[in-house]
């Protein structure tokens, strides 16, 4: 197989890596530019900066080609519950009643009525980040207290958990098809930061894509967002 025909380095895993994977999925987003170049389907940056956006797929007729010199590197996510697991928050240009509805929960749950976008930003990147250590923070919670649409680990990998039970991600960018029963009790390890699992309690409601219902087309170009 080509480089060319092989998976790009640009779709998002829960805990935010950004990796190469099958399946364009329902959103796209960015951290900053993460490439070095056109000529280059590989990242050599985790992240630039605090703010982790998803975005639409389409929004406008914007059109930004993937690799371009110089402008962020679009990602995907298989869904905006992956997207909310891996830390990224609604943009506020083209999902404005999406990131005003959950920008208003978060800010609740923090006693304020007021939380401008580079609040948020920083607030989530506490969560979901360990500066000194340069790795994923993950959270305890009682299994009681994990709202539908957050992720958790399930053995060594990530699930998401659904009314149904829970849907285990896969390495090719899909869930599992079968549904594995959610524990009664106990703790469990959550990867979504806490503030957005604070959202998803409050009634933000989330997209979670169906075992088998992602699409498998490569993106050559994505819309431009700010």
């Amino acid at each position: 197989m080509s480089s060319s025909d092989s998976p790009a380095h640009n779709r998002v895993d829960p805990f935010g890596a950004v990796v190469a994977a099958p399946g364009l999925g329902a959103f796209m987003g960015n951290r900053g530019r993460l490439h070095d170049g056109a000529g280059s389907r590989e990242v050599r940056r985790h992240h630039v900066g605090r703010a982790w956006i998803t975005c639409l797929l389409d929004f406008r007729g914007r059109r930004v080609r993937q690799w371009d010199p110089g402008h962020y590197t679009p990602l995907f996510f298989l869904d905006e519950a992956l997207a909310l697991a891996a830390g990224h928050r609604p943009c506020a240009e083209c999902r404005r009643a999406d990131y005003t509805r959950f920008r208003d929960l978060v800010a609740a749950e923090h006693g304020t009525s007021h939380l401008p976008a580079a609040g948020l930003d920083r607030l989530l990147h506490d969560e979901r980040w360990d500066t000194r250590r340069r790795t994923r923070r993950l959270h305890a919670y009682a299994w009681d207290e994990v709202p539908d649409g957050a992720y958790v680990l399930l053995g060594p990998g990530p699930a998401v958990v659904t009314s149904g039970g829970l849907l285990r991600w896969q390495p090719d960018n899909a869930y599992a098809g079968s549904l594995v029963e959610r524990p009664a009790t106990g703790t469990a390890t959550v990867i979504t930061p806490p503030s957005s699992v604070a959202a998803l309690r409050a009634g933000y409601a989330v997209q979670v894509t169906p075992p088998g219902g992602a699409p498998q087309a490569s993106p050559s170009s994505s819309s431009e967002k700010a």
